[in-house]
């Protein structure tokens, strides 16, 4: 992916906040909307006193809070935005064991917004142990709706001879994806647009997704899934993957589901997608409970919960 000077110059200043907070020992475990919210009310309208809190509970600061390299790399990067007399930072940086992770701030409104949270959390769990257990030898991988990058940095440290593609349909995860692996030190990844596989050739030992899983009234690309109540996106790819796994090859799928009257109706749909002796799989449930603050919306009234779970697909043969 070709980026224009400007971009490049500003991707770098990111790179260099990235590698500074690092090296500064900052860490942040990065929490859902409803936690951020409560905890951000605590102290309503107080600003920042920590770069935790600049740069992880995305308050308000005072110039002077951050080192003079600090502002002129923020400013460099164009991501400072004015709070009245104070400044405010349009990006967060989290941190996942030894990795530091930039997105977008909070709270994360826009249409084109990176998210991280507890889900990716989970979901590096379900890729970590997979790759502890599966004797399958990666040599070309990639990672759906890519978003931070999480996925295709964890594969790529786990299997560093393998050729691992980050995909995304939004140019901002792209760049994030790119700037996250070039923190870590990571040069197996490369970043790909594109909407689910459609634009990345091949075919691949290792596929693995966290998409989005909501009804979201303003369609945002990272938390929005479509289709009855937002499963669609998660069954597009079990069904591009079908087409695209090597033989022997995994995919893992790390999503949610809303469970109706007991009935979890991702899965009635993926019996019969995965039906036959060409597929050997694996369905359960990770949390039984999450995002309750989602079923007080509108297109939930019969929900009675949202569990997160996890599917591992292999192709036979």
């Amino acid at each position: 992916m070709m980026l224009d000077p400007q971009q490049l110059a500003t991707d770098q200043a990111l790179l260099q906040l990235g590698k500074r907070l690092r090296a500064d020992g900052y860490r942040f475990t990065c929490v859902t909307p409803a936690t951020h919210a409560r905890v951000i009310a605590r102290h309503a309208g107080q600003h920042a006193h920590t770069l935790r809190d600049v740069f992880g509970w995305s308050r308000p600061f005072a110039p002077g809070l951050v080192s003079s390299d600090e502002l002129g790399q923020l400013q460099r990067a164009g991501v400072l935005a004015a709070q009245g007399e104070l400044l405010r930072s349009t990006v967060r940086w989290s941190t996942l064991d030894d990795l530091l992770l930039v997105h977008s701030a909070y709270p994360t409104d826009a249409t084109d917004a990176v998210f991280f949270g507890p889900d990716s959390y989970r979901f590096a769990q379900v890729i970590h142990a997979h790759m502890q257990t599966s004797p399958r030898r990666v040599e070309h991988a990639v990672d759906i709706g890519c978003g931070t990058g999480i996925g295709a940095l964890l594969i790529a440290r786990a299997a560093q001879h393998a050729q691992v593609s980050a995909a995304d349909i939004n140019p901002l995860a792209l760049r994030y994806t790119a700037i996250n692996a070039a923190l870590a030190g990571v040069s197996n990844v490369s970043v790909e647009p594109s909407n689910l596989l459609d634009g990345v050739t091949g075919t691949f030992d290792l596929i693995v997704a966290n998409p989005p899983y909501m009804l979201d009234a303003g369609e945002r690309t990272y938390r929005h899934g479509g289709g009855p109540l937002g499963a669609d996106l998660s069954l597009r790819i079990v069904e591009q993957a079908r087409e695209r796994l090597s033989p022997g090859g995994s995919l893992l799928l790390y999503t949610g589901v809303a469970v109706v009257d007991g009935r979890d109706a991702l899965l009635e749909a993926i019996r019969l997608r995965l039906a036959g002796p060409d597929w050997s799989w694996v369905y359960r449930e990770v949390d039984p409970d999450v995002f309750g603050e989602q079923l007080a919306e509108r297109g939930y009234e019969q929900v009675e919960r949202i569990a997160a779970v996890a599917l591992t697909v292999t192709r036979i043969g």
